[in-house]
């Protein structure tokens, strides 16, 4: 292992994320960030998380400047994994700096401020704070410090890696960085050489992100409120700037109902692309959309989110929900029940966890189960989503009937197929298998340590004895499956309604890691307990 190149490298990442903090600091003055007076404790928060990621930057460049010899895929992987660590330490900086309050009279502790710097970094979008909103002039978490709570959605979006490939290029060693940060096992992408294929797909995610950025100006929205949403939606992050989410849009007095519903409307649409893959939304760009409408699970995922969302509003009637009934006639009541619910399928699936005001966990049993089980499938490989992918879960089938198959026909062999070709990669179907398996593991081992670790106090609601096991235990299995698979909201006790941060310092410790490895599909992180990848060979 080549410690001073790795060095090197890290201080490149180190300083980006130095670079990135810049642009939250016009947001502690009045007229940008609409607070009502200057924001001393974010700005100088921000200033000296700057200042800390600036030293540590130039102290790894001093140990890295004269490391020579080529990036192999050890390394690579490394990299990866040390700077998504680094940068959970470094984002939570600005908010323990400016001591940023969970709720009134309760600070951020080292914890909190990483479990949020992950979130965000990871994409996930679950949250420790419990009052984000500013309330006459004031808010408990400085404006400047919310941006940048956004702003690394938007660096995790695509993940800081690939940007840095994008930037500054990595030679030989950029093929192994790119399938490290892009979720999923990918196609192969448009261009040959792996720093254009970053930038191109740096381009459209950038272009993607502040086109939406515009369209919510102009129904209505704050430059902030616009920004920071977009960072959340092109990024599945789901990070926002009021305590119930997108639907708070319709009480903004320069929004409305109709402006609430057109951003509504189009942060669904954008959330569907960016759980996309990256190099089909490539094709589109270039005029062959046909690579789209053939692209197998670019179907089947858009078939899930369709029948998903018809089946939810069907259970949703047929148990009398109270989001179906309204009050009202049929056809409101119904086009209500119907947008909540696309809503929810849409922004579960992609693994954003925006909440378009309809609390899901008073739904019934049904829809809540089916968000549930969503969690775990996420969106397509190669976009920012989440989730185990809608591509595993298509050969996961496949390779479950070839095996039906063999069981009673022993000598009949045929390949694995995707989309009527087979597939040429020999190691696919058992990394396939091995994948479900770690995260079957990993999901068992975290949910027996919460419900073993974790105080019964929490899950007090006036019931039962046994009501309330049954909520410790769904909850629990909610909050790992909600960081494992980056989505942020769960049910119960961090459903749509609720944050978390009345869990303990050692389950926070656990969200992060699961935050991590749901972030880095799991080897980037593992790899790095293990003693044997540290030697020299």
């Amino acid at each position: 292992m080549n410690f001073s190149l790795l060095c090197k490298h890290l201080s490149r990442i180190t300083f980006l994320i130095a670079l990135t903090m810049v642009f939250s600091l016009p947001w502690a003055f009045p007229d940008i960030g609409g607070s009502a007076e200057f924001e001393y404790d974010g700005f100088f928060g921000l200033l000296g998380a700057m200042a800390i990621a600036l030293f540590v930057s130039g102290l790894l460049w001093y140990f890295g400047k004269h490391a020579k010899g080529q990036l192999y895929r050890k390394e690579a992987m490394a990299i990866v994994g040390l700077s998504w660590m680094l940068a959970t330490v470094l984002g939570a900086m600005p908010y323990l700096l400016s001591r940023t309050e969970m709720s009134p009279g309760r600070v951020m502790q080292v914890w909190d401020a990483c479990f949020e710097s992950q979130s965000g970094f990871s994409t996930t979008g679950a949250t420790v704070l419990t009052n984000v909103q500013m309330e006459e002039g004031y808010a408990l978490v400085p404006r400047s410090i919310l941006f940048w709570r956004s702003s690394t959605h938007f660096l995790g979006g695509m993940g800081i890696i690939v940007l840095f490939v994008a930037i500054l290029g990595q030679g030989s060693a950029g093929k192994t960085l790119m399938r490290s940060e892009i979720p999923g096992p990918t196609k192969e992408g448009p261009q040959t050489r792996m720093q254009h294929t970053a930038w191109i797909f740096a381009t459209i995610y950038i272009v993607l992100t502040f086109a939406l950025a515009i369209i919510l100006g102009c129904c209505g929205l704050s430059w902030f409120d616009s920004l920071c949403t977009a960072f959340g939606t092109m990024a599945t992050g789901g990070f926002s700037t009021y305590n119930d989410s997108v639907g708070h849009f319709s009480q903004l007095p320069n929004v409305g109902v109709t402006g609430a519903l057109w951003a509504e409307s189009f942060i669904m649409l954008f959330m569907v692309i960016a759980g996309t893959n990256f190099t089909l939304l490539y094709f589109v760009a270039i005029g062959k959309p046909l690579k789209l409408i053939k692209d197998v699970e670019w179907r089947t995922y858009i078939a899930t989110l369709f029948v998903l969302t018809l089946l939810i509003v069907f259970f949703g009637y047929l148990h009398r929900d109270e989001l179906f009934y309204t009050g009202s006639n049929f056809w409101p009541s119904f086009a209500s029940g119907l947008r909540h619910s696309s809503f929810q399928v849409v922004s579960i699936m992609t693994t954003t966890g925006f909440s378009s005001g309809a609390n899901f966990d008073a739904w019934n049993n049904f829809g809540r189960g089916m968000l549930l089980l969503l969690m775990f499938v996420g969106g397509c490989a190669g976009s920012t989503g989440g989730g185990l992918k809608v591509i595993r879960h298509i050969m996961f089938l496949n390779i479950i009937r070839l095996e039906l198959e063999k069981a009673y026909h022993p000598t009949v062999v045929r390949p694995l197929r995707l989309g009527g070709h087979p597939v040429e990669d020999q190691n696919l179907r058992k990394n396939i298998l091995v994948y479900f398996g770690l995260i079957l593991v990993i999901f068992i081992f975290s949910w027996m340590f919460l419900i073993t670790t974790e105080p019964d106090h929490t899950w007090i609601r006036g019931g039962t004895g046994a009501e309330h096991m049954d909520h410790k235990l769904i909850d629990c299995a909610s909050s790992v499956a909600a960081t494992l698979n980056n989505v942020g909201p769960g049910l119960g006790t961090v459903g749509p309604k609720y944050t978390y941060t009345h869990f303990t310092p050692q389950a926070k410790v656990l969200f992060i890691w699961l935050m991590m490895v749901g972030r880095l599909e799991i080897f980037a992180i593992l790899v790095l307990f293990l003693p044997g990848f540290w030697r020299n060979h």
